[in-house]
């Protein structure tokens, strides 16, 4: 009982944990098949992505992006790109390279196949907005362990599951950064539009996600890199990838085992965050 002194936890008034507990439980005896199901497409995605990316031989992945790397943002870039990937080869982390960036691309693709039509649905309701925007505020704010426990009792562990929670995880910045480029676009051009006899399609796919297009994609970078920021996090429920070695090292305090994957994080990161942001640019 409450005595003037802090509550201890297992002696809460309100037994919110037990009532969470409950409602998990109920939704795996219940629904386990049907997320099941839902997974189905998250787990034909990667595994499709990580199975090219590991087949090709490792100098291809590197002369793409090179190449990549050197059209959209220059020799610097594209310099910097060859010896990161030259040095993660030699490092012997490829395959979980490969593994990781087959995640991330998975990640980004189902988040914006998700995202963006949210966004522009927000962007052109004001009352559909505010529906939303709690629900993002609290998908950005629950910290990411959070998410584990139920993922795992609802999708099992594993690749698919780590996917599944950067997801929820990374789909926030597109949602709102797709709405934010909606909303910004001038209503004059919008009302030009529709005197000369344009549909909501035409305004919408003509007018609004052209100008809105730069903030779509800065959303996109962001959302690539909360997806890469959950590689390490997703690793404690069996993802494999760069989060392997480095929640390896932690548990055998290796010291340098955890650097080195953290090193390939951190290299991977910068290069797709520059990549794209060049790519936005042109």
């Amino acid at each position: 009982m409450f005595n003037g002194n802090f509550i201890p936890l297992d002696e809460s008034i309100i037994p919110l944990s037990e009532w969470i507990s409950d409602g998990i439980d109920w939704l795996v005896y219940n629904f386990r098949d049907v997320f099941q199901v839902i997974k189905v497409p998250v787990e034909v995605t990667l595994t499709g992505l990580s199975t090219a990316l590991n087949a090709l031989p490792f100098y291809i992945p590197i002369l793409c992006i090179t190449l990549l790397a050197w059209k959209f943002a220059g020799k610097r870039l594209a310099l910097f790109s060859l010896l990161s990937f030259s040095l993660i080869a030699c490092l012997g982390l490829w395959e979980a390279t490969m593994t990781t960036l087959a995640m991330v691309l998975a990640s980004v693709l189902f988040c914006s196949v998700i995202g963006i039509p949210l966004g522009v649905l927000a962007g052109r309701s004001s009352l559909f907005e505010a529906f939303l925007r709690p629900v993002l505020d609290a998908m950005q704010t629950t910290p990411a362990f959070v998410y584990l426990v139920p993922i795992v009792m609802l999708f099992s562990i594993g690749n698919t599951a780590g996917v599944i929670a950067t997801i929820i995880f990374a789909l926030p910045p597109i949602i709102r950064l797709t709405c934010l480029g909606i909303r910004q676009v001038h209503p004059e051009l919008v009302e030009a539009a529709q005197a000369f006899g344009a549909s909501e399609f035409q305004v919408l796919w003509q007018v609004q996600l052209p100008l809105a297009l730069p903030t779509i994609l800065a959303g996109l970078n962001q959302t690539i890199m909360m997806a890469l920021s959950m590689v390490v996090i997703a690793a404690l429920i069996g993802a494999g990838g760069l989060g392997s070695p480095v929640v390896l090292g932690l548990n055998t305090l290796d010291t340098g085992q955890a650097a080195v994957g953290g090193i390939a994080i951190v290299l991977l990161a910068v290069i797709l965050d520059r990549l794209t942001q060049a790519i936005a640019n042109k």
